[in-house]
């Protein structure tokens, strides 16, 4: 009687931590991107790339990002330029924006670079293109971390829409 106690037990507590597993497997599919359900990584790399350009600073020696707007839809494909035409270095960095986008790759000089990226730093005159795909909608912030760049205004804001 003792065992068929234990047995009854065990089936039952296996039968529940299925059914735990079961709710959790479907919560985790329903968090995955629309824009990656919807868009095939084949699609995604045939869609036509939005270009936009982005200066980090200016040949005044200004600190800002200009534009420090940016708009961009979840699932389209964007080649961001960013571009150094200062004498100082500046970094692009919006480490929230780049945990919620697919990075295609990133080329700078013959050099490119593919898999998460988080930031990007250019040197005076420096040139660099990211293709990605934003994933996750939201509001971003964007800054240049070198000291006194984010207080002297270097800082934006990036928008991503749900499309």
């Amino acid at each position: 009687m003792k065992k068929l106690r234990v047995k009854a037990f065990i089936l039952h507590t296996s039968y529940l931590i299925l059914q735990l597993f079961f709710i959790l497997s479907l919560n985790f599919v329903s968090a995955v991107p629309s824009a990656m359900a919807e868009n095939s990584p084949r699609d995604l790399l045939k869609q036509l790339a939005t270009e936009i350009t982005v200066n980090l600073g200016n040949s005044a020696n200004e600190l800002k990002f200009e534009p420090n707007h940016l708009e961009f839809s979840t699932g389209k494909r964007y080649l961001l330029r960013l571009s150094n035409p200062s004498q100082l270095k500046h970094y692009f960095t919006a480490k929230d924006f780049a945990d919620g986008i697919w990075t295609q790759k990133v080329e700078a000089g013959k050099v490119e670079i593919k898999g998460a990226i988080h930031e990007l730093e250019l040197k005076p005159g420096a040139e660099a293109e990211w293709v990605f795909v934003p994933l996750k909608a939201g509001k971003y912030s964007l800054r240049c971390p070198i000291a006194g760049h984010t207080e002297a205004g270097m800082t934006g804001e990036i928008i991503v829409n749900n499309s």
